[in-house]
């Protein structure tokens, strides 16, 4: 059944934090003797201002994120056709962010090249389009940002950061040593991300298996509780393949030397 006008103008209202219910403005509307193209003409200036609203909305939450904004990663942008075997369909299937809504965490494994970052930060950005909360970044920048925690006394603050985001990517996991208290700290925040309400997930891309991170994290008690949670309810994607770096490579084969002789002038 069709939203009557009324009815449209009271949810974008909502949409702006208006208070405005549609029997009230039905009633106003009959005192002020509004004709249809009146009303019209509200609920298209409520759309407007809705729709700029939600534009304001995502374009925050992508400068927000930390994903690259000058050539983004996109569903779009990346070839599903070169996705070959039997889970094709799995993977085809991530633009429908079923795995944030159903808080799963994604797990993307394989040599580099593949397509793995590219994969997870469509993803986030997918998530930022859909007005949910998205932080990309590398491990590396992660070991960093949790150390710097301890040395300044933002533990609570730094953890409460990594876990607000309802789709957190953690790129390059073996790319750096977690110390015994990062270690800690790592676990401290999936932890929380585990028994957090809502949309959630947390996506993963490393070119080890997660059978291998113990070697990279400084507590193996810590490690094994968060993994233990990570992958809980988790899909973890084995990849294989050739990589996409490089396709644009082009070499270009010269050769350097007099043409007239010994002393040609060039």
């Amino acid at each position: 059944m069709t939203d009557s006008v009324y009815e449209r103008i009271q949810a974008n209202a909502k949409a702006l934090k208006v208070d405005l219910y549609a029997a009230d403005l039905a009633g106003f509307s009959q005192e002020q003797n509004f004709t249809a193209e009146q009303l019209d003409a509200i609920s298209k200036v409520f759309d407007y201002l809705a729709d700029r609203k939600q534009e304001t909305i995502i374009s925050t939450l992508l400068k927000m994120s930390h994903l690259p904004m000058k050539e983004p990663k996109t569903f779009d942008s990346f070839d599903f056709t070169r996705i070959k075997g039997r889970n094709t369909a799995e993977i085809r299937n991530l633009p429908t962010l079923s795995a944030v809504y159903a808080r799963q965490n994604l797990a993307f494994i394989g040599p580099q090249g593949i397509g793995k970052t590219h994969l997870a930060m469509a993803y986030g950005r997918e998530c930022c389009m859909r007005g949910m909360k998205t932080y990309f970044l590398k491990a590396n920048e992660l070991n960093q940002k949790l150390s710097d925690a301890v040395k300044y006394g933002r533990e609570t603050t730094t953890i409460n950061s990594l876990v607000k985001p309802s789709c957190l990517i953690i790129d390059e996991i073996g790319r750096c040593e977690f110390s015994k208290t990062n270690t800690r700290m790592f676990f401290d925040f999936i932890d929380r991300r585990y028994s957090k309400d809502g949309p959630n997930t947390t996506i993963f891309t490393s070119n080890i298996g997660p059978d291998q991170w113990g070697q990279f994290f400084g507590e193996d008690s810590s490690l094994l509780c968060a993994l233990d949670r990570i992958f809980d309810d988790a899909t973890v994607y084995m990849m294989s393949g050739d990589g996409y770096r490089g396709r644009k490579l082009k070499t270009v084969s010269v050769e350097i030397g007099d043409t007239d002789g010994p002393n040609a002038v060039q």
